[in-house]
């Protein structure tokens, strides 16, 4: 199965892709109506826009840092994941997505990183919450957030995954709990991204760890922004070996020329038997 991320709308709508994603709110903050063909996608906890407009709702770590660009290798500003009027925005976004199209894609899901966040209403609610464990109370908010989004989605539920298999990794970065979520997540999306895919060992390495650490589907996402095709043809090879689906995000075309020579190349390669002896 192949699919496109996308901010045309139209593109969604081309025959070599089997799905489409349509990013209804991204990073930027930047929001378009969702689409009835296309699986709408939602940035949950990354927003550019909201953090410039009300730096409070950045997640701060125990020094008073804020998530946010200014940071190094933050390449885009967080939102505290227990901001509720914030939650309720997002809410009524996936309410918006579903009725246009029962599917959808919940992207950026997490706590920035480990030392987030530390502001006085995470500290708050840490303190009067069950948990004596601060890595498990993070956990219990993203998987409620989850859990809380999906009962507003009637169809499937794809979740983008930050590429890092390593056991314990994204549990202590994110706060994301997998046995937890895989109970309301159908598919997980993980983006193996690079700028040329000129090697791709690191790519196989990476898609193992997820193929190992879940029993739910889930699918590879590659950039095909102005990669070589012979390059993403090869990426998609590896990909396809471990993922359910493979995605390409954010250059259609690119993606459609690669689909199209991989698929040129298969029927060139395809025999039908000796070639007949009679005149």
């Amino acid at each position: 199965m192949y699919g496109v991320v996308t901010r045309n709308a139209e593109e969604v709508r081309w025959p070599e892709f089997d799905r489409g994603f349509y990013e209804v709110k991204d990073v930027t903050g930047r929001s378009a109506e969702p689409i009835e063909d296309g699986v709408n996608m939602v940035s949950c906890f990354g927003d550019n826009a909201a953090a410039d407009a009300d730096p409070s709702l950045v997640p701060v770590d125990d020094m008073g840092r804020p998530a946010d660009r200014e940071r190094e290798y933050f390449d885009w500003a967080y939102i505290c994941p227990c901001r509720e009027d914030y939650r309720e925005g997002l809410f009524e976004i996936i309410d918006d997505c579903v009725e246009a199209n029962p599917d959808v894609r919940l992207d950026d899901i997490g706590f920035p990183r480990a030392e987030y966040c530390r502001c006085g209403v995470c500290e708050q609610r840490f303190a009067d919450s069950e948990y004596d464990d601060r890595g498990q109370w993070r956990a219990s908010v993203i998987t409620e957030f989850v859990a809380e989004a999906v009962d507003r989605i009637p169809g499937d539920v794809y979740m983008t995954l930050y590429p890092d298999p390593y056991p314990g990794h994204l549990y202590e970065r994110a706060g994301i709990d997998l046995e937890a979520l895989e109970e309301y997540v159908d598919e997980f999306v993980v983006p193996l991204y690079d700028t040329a895919y000129e090697t791709t060992y690191w790519l196989e390495t990476i898609a193992k760890g997820f193929e190992s650490a879940l029993d739910t589907p889930f699918n590879i996402e590659l950039y095909a922004v102005n990669v070589d095709v012979d390059n993403l043809i090869h990426a998609l090879e590896v990909a396809e070996a471990y993922g359910n689906g493979v995605f390409f995000g954010y250059e259609a075309s690119n993606a459609r020329a690669a689909l199209r020579r991989r698929r040129a190349d298969e029927r060139e390669g395809v025999t039908h038997g000796e070639p007949s002896s009679e005149s």
